[in-house]
């Protein structure tokens, strides 16, 4: 059985949380241990080439999630609000419920305290919701660590007690100074799930494209890579390509025959 909110929620203080972006059906297969994964409006640059997250649409992500719901069995499914589609009440109700339909269990949107009744809203529709404080991707000029002064610091501690009053069931903190993750973390009764934010938040979060060194656009420095696939697919692909040009693909075992007596009845018509 997939995981539910309310088990994501009691990790906290117990257990950490794993989470990993997905777009496709092989991948929800293959990452299907994870607790969550998250459909992630990073598709736009990882998988369909957009420079940030800007262009993606709810067509993007509903097709998305559509991918992870038919192969999921284990990881709880949250989908990322894409920009421009939770502006008001009204717009983030109906497309979170958009989102629920095509298989997301939870919806993520980006924001602070603005966010507030936006999150109430959609929670009061019934819908979960993880919140997204730090660096917020969809309107950042600049991809910069968030809370290195005391100002900012502050204003990211007030903004997460918002959203947690607000409703959300836990909140991602991106490229937020490990010390300002860290009092987030203690001070908050939801889970935090970290990306470029230190070890002490709740859980971790990664682009599953940058953690099995797929995607060579951008290299993010909190991003630990386990694999190197992008040289070993080129290997393969190259490997493939010599194999059909000097023709040692494919061979006998990748065939398939008529049944001896057949070939000579063919044989015989067609001469």
């Amino acid at each position: 059985m997939p995981k539910t909110v309310k088990e994501i929620s009691d990790m906290k203080g117990n257990e950490k949380i794993t989470v990993l972006t997905g777009y496709d059906s092989t991948m929800a297969t293959l990452c299907d241990q994870v607790d969550v994964i998250l459909v992630g409006d990073s598709a736009g640059m990882v998988m369909l080439g957009y420079e940030d997250t800007t262009k993606v649409t709810m067509e993007d992500m509903i097709r998305f999630t559509t991918a992870i719901k038919n192969s999921r069995k284990n990881s709880l499914i949250v989908s990322d609000l894409p920009i421009n589609s939770y502006e008001n009440e009204e717009s983030a109700v109906n497309n979170s419920s958009r989102l629920v339909k095509a298989g997301a269990d939870a919806v993520k949107l980006e924001g602070g305290k603005e966010m507030a009744n936006i999150i109430k809203a959609i929670k009061n529709a019934g819908i979960p919701v993880m919140g997204h404080l730090g660096l917020l991707p969809q309107t950042a000029e600049k991809y910069s660590v968030q809370g290195k002064t005391t100002e900012r610091a502050i204003e990211l501690i007030q903004d997460a007690k918002i959203l947690e009053e607000s409703g959300v069931f836990s909140i991602v903190l991106e490229m937020v100074a490990s010390d300002v993750a860290t009092i987030i973390t203690k001070t908050m009764n939801v889970p935090t799930i970290g990306i470029g934010s230190g070890k002490d938040c709740d859980g971790q979060v990664l682009v599953v494209h940058d953690m099995l060194g797929m995607f060579e656009k951008i290299k993010p420095k909190f991003a630990k890579r386990y694999l190197n696939l992008s040289e070993e697919i080129r290997n393969a692909v190259n490997s493939y390509v010599m194999d059909v040009k000097e023709k040692r693909f494919p061979e006998k075992e990748h065939a398939f025959s008529m049944e001896e007596n057949e070939l000579e009845k063919l044989e015989k018509k067609i001469v």
